[in-house]
């Protein structure tokens, strides 16, 4: 069995079984960002569960530079959840909510030799909601934590997309300049706006088409779109409930239990 083969199906198996690991073995760490790309689809055959969705991070070179990457990454998604929701905390891999607006696709994005547009790509999304990501990863943070491309092979550490209501005309609102905060218990732990983390959701969806139409892959009618973060990372404990505010876009609330 090759080594890509052999990674696909341990990542797989840690999925199923809802647990992580202490590192990986140096013969199975992908060798380049392609190949660990290329790795996380072999993950999705494996699981055989639909793609719900994807998710985006490290837009700008300050989470960049944290999640040790000198480009953005990405990852399949395969749950989706309605606001409010509640997690147990055991079942998870050290999950980490983040505050991301999500993006529902309503056409197809397949791939194509001509690169998307940022307004190809907005005309195409069927609805902006409010969001939590809970970041999920099948290594554990500890010494032998091992390179970004793991990680990749893992789906950049996709978990669960926890999203609001439908954010009504968001085309024509700030959504770039409005604030997001991060409260758990409710106390307030972070803030910050896509103008500072991402410029605008439609920017680093865009590059996400771009990146799955160059790679044969594409994205479908349906699936929901993690933007990425605008409040940076938090690890939870059981008993926390964390609440996203959006202003007048709305609210996303899950509880660690």
């Amino acid at each position: 069995m090759s080594a890509q083969r052999e990674l696909a199906r341990l990542l797989a198996t840690l999925r199923r079984e809802r647990r992580s690991q202490s590192g990986l073995a140096p013969h199975l760490v992908p060798r380049d960002n392609a190949t660990a790309y290329r790795i996380a689809g072999m993950v999705a055959e494996e699981l055989g569960w639909p793609v719900l969705g994807w998710k985006i991070a490290a837009m700008k070179e300050e989470m960049q530079k944290a999640l040790r990457t000198d480009s953005p990454i990405y990852g399949r998604v395969y749950f989706l959840k309605e606001t409010p929701h509640s997690a147990v905390h055991a079942t998870l891999a050290s999950p980490i909510p983040e505050v991301e607006y999500q993006a529902k696709l309503g056409r197809d994005l397949p791939p194509r030799d001509e690169p998307y547009s940022v307004e190809e790509v907005t005309d195409a999304v069927a609805s902006l909601h409010p969001g939590l990501e809970l970041a999920e990863c099948r290594f554990i943070h500890d010494a032998s934590f091992p390179p970004l491309p793991a990680i990749l092979a893992d789906g950049a550490g996709s978990g669960t997309i926890v999203y609001g209501p439908a954010i009504d005309d968001w085309r024509n609102l700030d959504i770039p300049g409005q604030e997001a905060t991060l409260s758990s218990n409710g106390r307030l732990r972070r803030k910050g706006t896509a103008a500072a983390a991402l410029d605008h959701p439609m920017v680093p969806l865009t590059w996400l088409a771009n990146e799955l139409s160059r790679t044969g892959v594409g994205m479908k009618e349906g699936q929901m779109v993690s933007t990425g973060t605008l409040t940076g990372m938090l690890a939870p404990k059981p008993g926390e409930t964390y609440v996203a505010e959006f202003g007048p876009f709305g609210s996303v609330t899950v509880s660690f239990t």
